[in-house]
């Protein structure tokens, strides 16, 4: 027998980076190497685009997602490359910032 995959989940131009599945609430979060984050559900529709704060985007500052985590309680944090953490609600809207000069794996 061949596995056959459940979804397919679209919608990222570049190779993905991380990645999170919050079954409680049938999501999967998803970053790529030059942004942004997406929230798809688990059926494979794309419902949300997670987008990092304006100020830092530009090509020269480009946010790139290094760690994903979900909680059940609808909270999406977000590692980027450049030592920022971003939380994100479920429907998509910054909650709040914080930098770090610390290395984080």
């Amino acid at each position: 027998d061949f596995a056959t995959p459940r979804a397919i989940l679209t919608g990222h131009d570049y190779e993905i980076t991380c990645a999170t599945i919050c079954a409680e609430l049938g999501l999967v979060i998803s970053g790529s190497k030059e942004g942004p984050c997406l929230i798809h559900s688990m059926n494979g529709d794309l419902l949300r685009t997670l987008e990092g704060p304006v100020a830092l985007e530009g090509p020269e500052n480009c946010l790139r997602p290094k760690l994903i985590q979900a909680s059940r309680e609808g909270h999406c944090v977000i590692y980027y490359e450049n030592g920022l953490f971003c939380v994100f609600s479920v429907n998509g809207r910054l909650q709040a910032t914080m930098e770090t000069d610390d290395k984080i794996k």
